[in-house]
């Protein structure tokens, strides 16, 4: 049974720091890309960061120069450093596994791919 087990969300003050980990279990021959979605209340979700096995990476523009993401292959496991957050990162983060095809939007905890159940992450002023 595949799961993805999230942790690290909260609550912190506008220009604080977050780190989210997720886990991926289930994968007898590895993961093929971790990454993070996330979702603005009744939004579609939108993809924070990805990175495929082979190092390959993506960040969406708002948060480029601010978050990192990095892995444990061995371990199947993604991070996400978040840095100077800010009011508009403030959503439902949703580690994501085996994605293949990285859509920039999409309707949350599709069946395409393995989703996690979702971490809050609220920033305040």
């Amino acid at each position: 049974e595949v799961q993805l087990v999230e942790s690290g969300g909260g609550s912190v003050q506008a220009g604080g720091s977050l780190r989210l980990s997720c886990t991926a279990s289930g994968f007898p021959t590895g993961v093929r890309d971790m990454g993070w979605y996330r979702q603005v209340a009744g939004n579609e979700c939108e993809l924070v960061s990805i990175v495929r096995r082979d190092g390959l990476f993506y960040y969406r523009d708002s948060v480029k120069g601010r978050f990192t993401i990095s892995q444990e292959n061995a371990k199947n496991t993604v991070y996400l450093q978040m840095t100077s957050l800010k009011l508009e990162d403030t959503a439902v983060y949703y580690c994501v596994a085996d994605v293949r095809r990285w859509l920039v939007n999409l309707t949350c905890q599709g069946d395409r791919f393995y989703w996690g159940q979702g971490t809050q992450v609220t920033v305040s002023s």
